[in-house]
């Protein structure tokens, strides 16, 4: 498996894709925040529909899982139906608390949603102790699907990408990690992904030609050791880059 991986890093000419895929890449700032989390929310779905109407490809970075739902909302403002993959190890889909979203309600809020553009919902990673029975009879409810952090094997990981349909809506939570190696997050997680199988999974999303966005979510400096979760997240994207580079060039 990691001879495989990490194929791509001898050949040359991945170092000029990806060079050439870098000289194509733009920094849009940083969100001005609103108010309320709806409203910021809200704002965002706003700002990026018409990139996702231009064809441009989202990379959309920090924040906690509350984030996803503001992603989802930029293919409900673009009028484009999303399917979502989230790499997770918590399903996400907790009930709002006073009518007010929280960072474990996105994927609810999503698939509740009345414009009906989330046509499916998958979360792979779940770790059995951090999913209540509640959720999953949600899930079933929902006809979404869930993979156990035990089922996934690096042939699992390209099988959910290769049997995803387009456009593909990608969320990566650092809390799928288990906490060794990344202890930096709101709900550190024990016995949760390793990095070569968390890596792999940016790495297939960057090729897939399904995906038409990510977000990584859940890093907190703050709560952080050595820097080993902003590390963590760093490299997570630079491997998905590089799979978008072969994927493009």
């Amino acid at each position: 498996m990691r001879e495989a991986f990490y194929r791509f890093t001898p050949d040359p000419r991945s170092g000029k894709a990806f060079t050439e895929l870098l000289a194509h890449t733009f920094d849009l700032g940083d969100l001005r925040l609103k108010r309320t989390l709806e409203a910021s929310q809200e704002h965002f779905g706003r700002l990026m529909a018409p990139l996702l109407r231009e064809g441009k490809l989202l990379v959309i970075l920090g924040g906690g899982h509350e984030t996803a739902y503001a992603h989802f909302l930029a293919y409900v403002h673009a009028e484009q139906s999303v399917h979502i993959l989230n790499w997770d190890a918590h399903a996400d889909v907790r009930p709002l608390r006073d009518g007010k979203a929280h960072s474990g309600s996105p994927f609810r809020q999503a698939l509740i949603h009345p414009s009906k553009r989330c046509r499916s919902y998958t979360v792979a990673g779940l770790l059995p102790h951090s999913v209540a029975p509640e959720h999953l009879h949600f899930l079933h409810e929902q006809h979404a699907h869930y993979v156990w952090r035990d089922a996934l094997t690096a042939d699992r990981i390209t099988d959910l990408y290769h049997q995803a349909h387009a456009p593909l809506m990608v969320s990566f939570d650092l809390d799928a990690v288990d906490q060794a190696f990344a202890p930096g997050v709101s709900a550190p997680s024990i016995d949760g992904l390793d990095p070569e199988h968390w890596l792999q999974a940016a790495y297939e999303a960057g090729r897939c030609p399904a995906v038409r966005s990510i977000d990584l979510v859940e890093c907190n400096p703050r709560l952080d050791r050595d820097r080993q979760t902003v590390r963590l997240a760093a490299l997570t994207l630079w491997t998905f880059f590089c799979g978008l580079a072969e994927r493009i060039f």
